[in-house]
């Protein structure tokens, strides 16, 4: 099953500390995930700027059970980067070519 997870991070002075602080944690922990096969694709939501203000990854798990099992090691969640977190079942497309 897929999961489209879209986090923002928080918008107070320190946000942006935050996630650089924490990002090579995220970037470890997301390789070690892709690898377990549960990462499909992602990477960070940016503003009109360019400058990183959030996330979007679409995972495959078993259920979302086993996916609040692979978040509960997540640098972003635990360093409380992302503020809003939104996660939704996905069903990515089969485009024949």
């Amino acid at each position: 099953m897929q999961f489209l997870l879209l986090a923002y991070d928080g918008t107070d002075k320190d946000a942006f500390e935050r996630r650089m602080k924490s990002r090579p944690e995220h970037l470890e922990k997301i390789a070690a995930v892709k690898k377990a096969g549960n990462f499909l694709c992602g990477g960070a939501i940016l503003d009109d700027e360019g400058k990183m203000i959030g996330s979007m990854i679409l995972y495959e798990a078993e259920d979302r059970q086993s996916l609040d099992r692979l978040l509960e090691k997540e640098p972003y969640i635990r360093d409380k980067v992302w503020e809003k977190i939104e996660i939704r079942p996905f069903r990515m497309a089969k485009i024949e070519t």
